[in-house]
């Protein structure tokens, strides 16, 4: 169990510098997606071949990864959509909500009975991004964006658990990303219609970007985050991932000077949001110091 917190945690620090990667590279938010699941799947796929891991898979299992893959697809536009409308110190925080969607579609998704206090966390995380909001309505659609990326970014760690039941975190990985990538090829021109790329070819500085993006950020940070997913439920990974906006921030204070266009208002609310994800800490350290107690005991 600790190497599994570990292993998330870590991943959750490379997630936060996938925030600052994305307001480096200046390219329009679908051709940042697309670029970077084309060459995350590049990777992963060169490194599997090699070490002949590649896993040839069922037509239904194919489709069923492919699928998540899509939905990661839109999570990491609308991610991306909200740094570019906002700033980054604002969009990491709307990731926030995450715990509040996970609250609702975990139950839908496994069929388990809804957790109220979960509920109620979220529900405090929602009332600090309303702060923000509120203080900052120029940032309206850079929120949207946010809170979008949220909701679906609540989704696809609930489906990978029940997968990695049956494949490897690198095998889901893969394929994820190649479904991902091959959903942007057809929705790409219907978004770029509707929010349009100054240029499609990314410059020398954006492709090694690019590649730290892929490679360390993305390769590396969701085979860390899946391993962990195997002995930690999928709403303790995601609120976990609330404290991907810790660092984020914090670096774009240092990087961004973030600092010097954000008042009270996003302090309220990034407080409201901070206290929700400690008391959700402390009931999973109760929680299993509770199951410890009896499975030593038997009572």
């Amino acid at each position: 169990m600790k190497k599994a917190f570990l292993q998330l945690h870590i991943a959750v620090l490379l997630a936060g510098f996938t925030a600052i990667l994305g307001k480096l590279i200046t390219l329009n938010e679908g051709l940042l997606t697309f670029y970077r699941m084309f060459l995350s799947a590049l990777i992963l796929g060169v490194i599997l071949f090699f070490k002949k891991e590649l896993q040839k898979l069922s037509l239904k299992n194919t489709l069923q990864l492919f699928g998540v893959g899509v939905i990661i697809s839109l999570h990491w536009v609308s991610f991306y959509g909200s740094i570019k409308y906002s700033n980054v110190s604002v969009s990491v925080t709307c990731l926030s909500t995450i715990g509040f969607f996970t609250s609702f579609f975990e139950p839908l998704i496994i069929r388990r009975r809804i957790d109220w206090m979960e509920v109620l966390l979220g529900l405090l995380v929602v009332a600090g991004i309303y702060l923000i909001f509120n203080f900052y309505p120029q940032y309206k659609t850079g929120i949207i964006f946010g809170i979008i990326s949220a909701m679906l970014a609540s989704i696809f760690p609930i489906i990978n658990k029940k997968l990695l039941i049956d494949f490897s975190p690198n095998t889901v990985t893969l394929y994820e990303m190649t479904g991902g990538l091959i959903a942007l090829c057809f929705i790409l021109p219907f978004y770029l219609y509707f929010f349009p790329a100054k240029y499609f070819i990314p410059s020398r500085t954006n492709v090694l970007w690019l590649v730290v993006l892929a490679g360390l950020c993305t390769v590396y940070a969701f085979n860390l985050s899946l391993q962990a997913l195997k002995h930690i439920s999928a709403f303790t990974v995601n609120l976990t991932y609330n404290f991907e906006p810790v660092y984020s921030i914090i670096l774009a204070f240092i990087i961004f000077k973030e600092n010097q266009f954000l008042g009270l208002g996003f302090y309220s609310g990034f407080a409201l949001i901070l206290l929700a994800i400690s008391l959700q800490m402390v009931r999973v350290y109760q929680d299993k110091k509770n199951e410890t107690l009896v499975s030593k005991t038997g009572i």
